[in-house]
């Protein structure tokens, strides 16, 4: 019941991977494989200033999100504090305005 079912084998028939054979004497000729066209874009390099550049512009991003997340985070924290606050007081207001105080 809780056995893996696996798909079928592949049966597609193989392909022969032997080469044509050479003629005694003659040399077999193989054609170069075809190349690409070249890339007009040019290649980067990185030098060990421009790694240590890339590794300090990298820390102070990291570090410039973590303080603005951090700072996010602790103006919503505060927003929170003040609004409980003030649920207390309005609560407090309201039960001694009920009571006739």
């Amino acid at each position: 019941m809780l056995t893996p079912k696996y798909p079928p084998t592949d049966t597609a028939p193989a392909v022969p991977t032997s080469t044509p054979t050479a003629a005694a004497g003659v040399p077999a000729t193989t054609s170069p494989a075809p190349i690409g066209p070249a890339s007009n874009r040019p290649t980067i390099q990185l030098t060990p200033g421009s790694t240590l550049a890339l590794v300090g512009g990298g820390t102070a991003v990291v570090l410039i999100v973590g303080t603005v997340l951090v700072s996010m985070l602790l103006a919503v924290a505060i927003t929170g504090v003040s609004v409980a606050i003030c649920a207390v007081v309005l609560r407090s207001l309201l039960n001694d305005s009920r009571k006739g105080r």
